[in-house]
């Protein structure tokens, strides 16, 4: 097996005036032209990588923020995230600029999934990105997660529709005569592959198919409002198959549902409602889970506080959000000290503001959400949590453990009238691996008013909270290790 890749990465630029051949009737950029530059830029960044040609597999979700129009510059970056076995996810990121106002706005920020094709029957083995920033880091971390999120898009998508038979929640609904039906909005067209619309391989293009989506699903929605709507987010999908120049392709186009307009009005609150666990959500908030703490961890700026043998303390200020960074040298091999932090059940034999901790849910054996209760403060009601902990191995050697912790919501758990239900932004640890019997173990926290009477004699220095807690960290740790 062949190993191919450029060293650092598959990194391409296009940038594009957009002119009236590329705009619709209101002099705006057609999504569909967008779309077919953006897959274009990404595919070349995947084969500057792979040295071998490329086609798309799959792209996630899109947002356009701003719609470019004719004059504007479009500038299309592409770079190739992680490189896995024989498959790449490319970061893509998409601006326009007004030349005249020197006025510079994000469009998009995608990510899509290319597949190495070598020519012939062998295969190859794409060589891992070289990563030269502190972002390249982050996102080369963080694509792991995403593919997950690929890999469980089917189940996801089962459990949507399961989830549509049965909405819990709020619902719009039309009077009888105000319906449409949805056999008005219907739209069909079938296209012919051409030349053009493939490349040297005779395979058609991702973005030319995703044009012609756009193009017939654009149809249909202007038939329910009568009239131009404009393309806002595209969903996740998948190519299941390629098609090559001759085919005839058949686009079926329907509007599934509408939302009304509305304007939500947020007024500041000591506890925020977090995110509300269901089935057809919980890929989402998982991967939501470990990006915040990585991104967290990522972040520059950190000042250190305090050190203490095998303890150093960090804190990060930015806006009203205070977070802080607890390092801790351990003597026990990195695997375990991931299996015994991420079971928090055994989380009050060393951290003192845990009273008792049970699992609500074990979703499966990297996801569980926990009932967590902390021992009241004077002038203050004990205060309960629900959390969801969501835990991943590395990857590679230098990558860390990382278990993440986050609020979330469950109708069975509704808070009641002896706690103070509060919330954990985001929480967790990183555990890297020092040598064969010792680690370095991370715990991060964005501390929110309800940790603040914890720690505020402690950032003054007149107390030793947050380095007691670290100490009995240390303590359970390493006599747990002797055990093994």
């Amino acid at each position: 097996m062949e190993r191919r890749g450029a060293a650092a990465g598959g990194g391409v630029q296009m940038c594009q005036t957009v002119f009236p051949g590329h705009a619709n009737h209101r002099g705006e950029l057609s999504a569909g032209q967008l779309l077919k530059w953006i897959d274009a830029t990404a595919c070349l960044a995947a084969e500057k990588h792979a040295g071998v040609s490329c086609v798309t597999a799959s792209m996630d979700d899109i947002q356009f923020e701003e719609t470019a129009r004719v004059g504007q510059i479009i500038t299309i970056k592409a770079k190739v995230n992680r490189a896995f076995s024989t498959s790449m996810e490319v970061g893509i990121k998409v601006t326009v600029q007004d030349t005249l106002a020197n006025i510079e706005k994000l469009v998009s920020v995608a990510y899509a999934t290319y597949v190495a094709k070598p020519v012939g029957a062998g295969k190859i083995e794409l060589k891992p990105v070289k990563l030269l920033s502190r972002q390249d880091h982050l996102e080369h971390s963080l694509a792991t997660e995403r593919r997950r999120i690929r890999l469980d898009y089917e189940q996801v998508f089962q459990n949507l529709m399961q989830e549509s038979d049965k909405e819990d929640g709020y619902c719009d609904t039309l009077k009888e005569e105000d319906a449409v039906s949805t056999d008005l909005t219907h739209v069909q067209s079938i296209e012919l592959v051409l030349p053009p619309h493939a490349n040297h391989h005779e395979n058609a293009f991702g973005g030319q198919i995703m044009a012609w989506m756009e193009t017939v699903a654009s149809i249909s929605a202007s038939r329910l409002c009568r009239s131009y709507p404009i393309l806002k987010s595209v969903d996740m999908f998948k190519f299941r198959g390629p098609s090559i120049v001759g085919d005839r392709l058949v686009f079926n186009a329907i509007v599934n549902n509408t939302f009304q307009n509305r304007k939500y009005i947020l007024s500041a609150k000591e506890d925020e409602p977090s995110d509300p666990w269901k089935r057809s959500n919980q890929v989402y908030l998982s991967y939501s889970n470990i990006a915040t703490l990585t991104h967290l961890a990522a972040k520059p700026g950190w000042e250190i506080t305090s050190t203490l043998d095998d303890i150093k303390i960090w804190t990060h200020e930015e806006g009203d959000v205070l977070s802080f960074k607890v390092e801790m040298q351990v003597k026990i091999p990195s695997d375990l000290a991931f299996s015994l932090l991420s079971d928090f059940t055994r989380r009050q034999q060393w951290d003192k503001y845990y009273l008792t901790c049970e699992v609500l849910q074990a979703v499966n054996e990297d996801e569980k959400i926990y009932y967590v209760t902390s021992p009241s403060m004077t002038g203050y009601k004990p205060k309960d949590f629900v959390v969801l902990v969501s835990r991943r191995q590395p990857c590679q050697p230098s990558e860390p453990y990382i278990v993440a912790v986050k609020s979330v919501t469950l109708t069975s758990m509704p808070p009641s009238s002896e706690y103070c239900r509060s919330e954990i932004l985001c929480a967790g640890f990183q555990i890297y691996s020092d040598s064969s019997s010792s680690c370095t173990v991370c715990y991060f926290n964005q501390v929110t008013l309800d940790v603040l009477p914890h720690l505020a004699a402690n950032l003054t220095g007149s107390s030793k909270s947050i380095e007691d807690t670290a100490l009995a960290c240390i303590k359970f740790l390493e006599l747990e290790g002797k055990k093994y």
